[in-house]
């Protein structure tokens, strides 16, 4: 059963069989919940309460003509129950209602009073005293907890490989940056003709595709963190799988520097928590080379100038293996 809004009568049907809906309950309104990327998500408004309905689908919701793996629900919900046994990963996750896997169908506590963090991208915004710490808090737990038998997620690894460490370096990709911004395209010429940097992230994509032994999000940006009334929540664990601790703290590392946060309190952060230093350069290097050059756009309100300041910074991060 595929849903989407509004909800129809069938899909209404469909959902009250499979428990997701209340027997005596009724929906007075659905829409779509957010701007995910990933999957389809509808916020479902009844007369008892309001929850979230996510779904995937054989391909990127937001770009239909990449294909996705079904199964990427699953690992959200298998995310979610394998850290929902410890308590204070738990108070940072969204309630788990129920699980419908033969359609793809997770129904998650509805997030109010908040929203995601990608307002962190606009000029002269930062984030809040200690909500850096709260995230280093809920990764550090994260990564210190056993789940030796988490699925591999092999499918959605090998779809974000391509993304990170493939397509952004491609000479004739099909993607115009100068739809982005005029004189992209060309910008990207400082590492589509880097034949050295290129070898280095060939290599660092080989070693994402190994399975590691810790549990990492393998998502963790401000659209994956989420501010509400009971305070931060980290969501959209979909590309989760046992990798390194690196690449998580990399990921926020290089949201961060996009969003213009300064070095020094970049230099806490990373003090704060000591990992393998080459790996979290290159780590992060590549996650702000994407950004910059890949088909995962953020809203960057960047001039060419100090985007080419960006990548020349990336590149140095990815070469020299410092941080």
């Amino acid at each position: 059963m595929l849903i989407k809004a509004p909800l129809d009568l069938t899909q209404i049907a469909y959902l009250k069989k499979n428990g997701m809906l209340h027997a005596k309950e009724d929906v007075l309104d659905s829409y779509k919940a957010g701007e995910g990327n990933m999957n389809v998500t509808l916020a479902i408004k009844t007369n008892k309460r309001t929850f979230v309905l996510k779904q995937s689908r054989p391909f990127v919701a937001k770009y239909p003509h990449i294909p996705a793996p079904l199964d990427r629900i699953e690992i959200e919900y298998k995310y979610y129950n394998a850290i929902n046994k410890d308590n204070l990963l738990a108070n940072f996750s969204p309630d788990v209602l129920s699980f419908d896997k033969d359609s793809n169908l997770l129904a998650l506590e509805y997030l109010d009073l908040g929203g995601d963090f990608l307002w962190l991208y606009d000029e002269n915004a930062t984030l809040k005293e200690g909500v850096a710490d709260l995230m280093l808090t809920y990764l550090k737990k994260l990564h210190q907890l056993a789940v030796p038998d988490f699925p591999s997620n092999q499918e959605m690894r090998e779809l974000n490989h391509r993304h990170i460490f493939v397509f952004p370096y491609l000479s004739e990709n099909g993607f115009d940056l100068d739809d982005v911004q005029v004189g992209l395209q060309k910008l990207s010429a400082i590492v589509k003709n880097n034949p050295t940097l290129i070898k280095k992230i060939h290599l660092l994509g080989e070693r994402y595709l190994q399975l590691g032994k810790v549990l990492i999000h393998g998502d963790f940006y401000p659209g994956s963190w989420f501010e509400t009334g009971r305070g931060l929540k980290i969501i959209d664990t979909e590309f989760a799988f046992l990798g390194d601790p690196e690449f998580d703290l990399a990921i926020m590392l290089a949201h961060l520097k996009m969003a213009r946060t300064s070095e020094s309190e970049l230099q806490r952060i990373i003090n704060s928590y000591p990992l393998d230093n080459a790996l979290l350069a290159q780590f992060t290097g590549t996650e702000i080379l994407r950004r910059l050059f890949g088909l995962a756009q953020l809203p960057l309100f960047l001039s060419l100038v100090e985007k080419k300041e960006l990548a020349t910074y990336a590149i140095n991060l990815i070469i020299d293996e410092k941080i």
